[in-house]
């Protein structure tokens, strides 16, 4: 139970602290305040996490993955591979241009796409795989890419949760055709609400920044049919404070997991293991709960340790895509994807922290014992 002097521990603390303020407010009195230089500073900076790929700066991540769809062709008629157990976004902008989603089985570690469940779903009709880097690890991309290149599939890599995770040296975002990210608040990193496309294509970020833009480039000139999905220089502006201090925020989030890693030792509570060659930054600090999760998550209430379930209910099983599936008698076997959602609970691992927060959550943890 938590002491009357103990605060609960937040499972995420968003940063806005006085630097982020300072850049806002500067923006705001330039009376440039919409896809500007911060904009375009933004862009530049990023483009190092990602070897150097050109990126585009959007109002979100789900714009980021909706745009990059629409500038690589895909629309009706056309499937994208997708796993279930991602936020719904991921699927949604497959959707939202027209195409088929069909999902694919997870790996039980990492929780991204299974490579063989990939190959096993791909038909005349699959032109993409998205691969969700979930929780910021990276998905499989060493086995995803070569399935890719021998069937002439575009890679949509969702790397919304993974700002700086790499697998063997190279970072997400840098893999497929493009890469896409999220700068929601929660995130590692945030720009109060945005989203990045990565691609080391020149005329599709061409295509891209068209495409933010109602079409054009230059006032009036409109070359294609477009939307409004641009990112404001204020958000710019915010980014660009919080990219300055990621590197630190993600060394301090993956030492939070290694003393989470070194310390729990409930024998119900599974800690989340990284691939080999693969650089996890603990977006999300994820468990297995073998047991009453619902029981397991109420204790740590109590006991004053935030918690939460990403994703309780895989996509598949989300109203607008299990009622289409049902009326087509169309089913999914996802197994693995069946076990993390009814498992999986996530801890706080934000650079936040302290030492006694961290030894507090050891302490909620394994007291769960084995009673569950």
């Amino acid at each position: 139970m938590t002491s009357i002097n103990e605060q609960p521990i937040p499972a995420a603390r968003p940063v806005i602290g006085e630097d982020e303020i300072e850049a806002a407010v500067r923006v705001l009195r330039s009376g440039r305040v919409v896809q500007g230089p911060e904009v375009a500073a933004f862009e530049e900076g990023f483009s190092r996490l990602v070897d150097g790929r050109h990126c585009v700066a959007v109002n979100s991540g789900t714009s980021a993955l909706h745009l990059l769809l629409l500038a690589l062709g895909i629309g009706p008629g056309d499937e994208v591979i997708v796993p279930s157990f991602s936020f719904a976004a991921s699927a949604n902008a497959v959707r939202l241009v027209g195409a088929d989603v069909v999902f694919a089985d997870i790996e039980p570690g990492s929780f991204g796409l299974d490579p063989a469940a990939v190959e096993a779903a791909i038909t005349p009709r699959t032109a993409a795989i998205m691969p969700v880097h979930l929780y910021g690890h990276p998905a499989a991309m060493d086995k995803l890419m070569p399935i890719a290149e021998k069937h002439k599939l575009a890679v949509v890599e969702d790397a919304c949760q993974a700002h700086a995770a790499a697998l063997n040296g190279t970072p997400v975002g840098a893999f497929g055709a493009g890469g896409t990210f999220s700068f929601y608040p929660t995130k590692n990193m945030h720009s109060l609400e945005g989203g990045m496309v990565s691609t080391a294509d020149a005329e599709l970020a061409r295509t891209l920044r068209l495409l933010r833009n109602q079409g054009m480039e230059q006032r009036y000139a409109n070359e294609i049919v477009g939307a409004n999905m641009r990112m404001t220089d204020v958000s710019a502006a915010v980014g660009r404070v919080q990219l300055a201090k990621l590197e630190g925020w993600t060394e301090q989030r993956r030492a939070n997991a290694a003393y989470l890693d070194a310390h729990i030792t409930a024998p119900n509570v599974i800690t989340p293991p990284v691939a080999e060659g693969a650089r996890h930054i603990y977006h999300q600090y994820t468990v297995r709960i073998q047991g009453d999760r619902d029981a397991a998550m109420a204790r740590l209430t109590k006991a004053g340790v935030g918690n939460a379930v990403y994703y309780p209910t895989p996509i598949h099983r989300l109203k607008p895509y299990w009622e289409p599936d049902q009326k087509a008698g169309r089913t999914w076997d996802l197994p693995e994807t069946e076990k993390a959602a009814a498992e999986v609970v996530s801890l706080p691992v934000h650079p936040s922290l302290t030492e006694g927060d961290l030894a507090r959550i050891v302490t909620a943890v394994n007291s769960l014992g084995e009673s569950l």
